[in-house]
């Protein structure tokens, strides 16, 4: 998967949108709800592009165990948030389930009024 992919990917959730918040710093940053569930650097770091994605801490340590492309996040809370090198041993299909499971991990942590807010906007699933 190439970076262009993984945006359209992202944006491909209901309500997602991308945005450049860090003055200085070329990372691309996915939200929905305002929340964050996905971020990338814009320009590759030892020639690779890693994207940090929210994700249920029992199910990061299963994927960190299994895929040499994904470790601990670019984030203070480590083990919420994986680093997937997007050009790695990492399967396109599984990356992609990983960006609905970040965005599902950040619904489910909103306020109930949020959460139907979400799906009143959008529909059932993000």
């Amino acid at each position: 998967m190439n970076i262009e992919e993984f945006r359209e990917h992202c944006l491909s959730i209901k309500g997602a949108a991308e945005s450049l918040p860090f003055l200085g710093h070329n990372v691309l940053v996915m939200k929905i709800m305002g929340k964050m569930f996905a971020f990338i650097p814009l320009e590759p770091r030892d020639g690779r592009f890693v994207a940090n994605l929210k994700c249920d801490p029992e199910k990061s340590i299963e994927l960190r165990e299994r895929y040499n492309g994904i470790g601990p996040g670019h984030h203070p809370s480590t083990l919420l948030w994986n680093g997937i090198d997007i050009d790695s041993d990492v399967p396109d299909a599984l990356i992609v389930s990983l960006i609905r499971h970040s965005a599902d991990e950040v619904l489910k942590k909103l306020s109930a009024a949020k959460r139907a807010e979400y799906f009143a906007a959008h529909g059932g699933n993000p």
